[in-house]
């Protein structure tokens, strides 16, 4: 396994949960994955979000991927920082791709419209098959 096994298993699972800290608290919620490509995992939220607070005082972060066969099926975590991703090309085609953005009145120049990545971790996956194995590490 490697990162464009991690990429095509996230983008072919695009409902994912990630997970902040506030203070000591971690916080976690379900989100719809935005694209992953060999520059990092990119996501989208608002100003107004407390993620995106939490990302800013504390950018490490941890995202679980999970595709269901039968009861288990297989999930891919991945960790790292994220970093904030101010361009406007991405907004202009977020906005195309995720229409209901506009809804919100959001533009390509709207600075609640937050576009986030992360371009660098560790990723593993992990199923039934592996649960008792050691993690095998992709470094991306």
């Amino acid at each position: 396994m490697d990162q464009r096994d991690c990429i095509k298993f996230a983008n072919d699972n695009p409902v994912c949960y990630l997970a902040t800290a506030e203070g000591d608290q971690p916080r976690v919620r379900a989100l719809g994955f935005w694209f992953a490509d060999e520059t990092g995992f990119y996501f989208q939220t608002g100003s107004i979000k407390d993620m995106y607070r939490q990302i800013k005082i504390n950018p490490k972060t941890e995202v679980c991927f999970c595709r269901y066969e039968n009861e288990i099926g297989t999930m891919l975590r991945i960790a790292g920082k994220a970093e904030f991703v101010d361009d406007k090309a991405l907004k202009e085609r977020i906005l195309k791709e995720r229409p209901f953005l506009k809804e919100f009145g959001l533009t390509s120049d709207s600075p609640g419209l937050i576009i986030f990545r992360i371009p660098h971790g560790e990723a593993h996956f992990w199923s039934m098959e592996t649960n008792l194995k050691p993690k095998e590490i992709i470094i991306f």
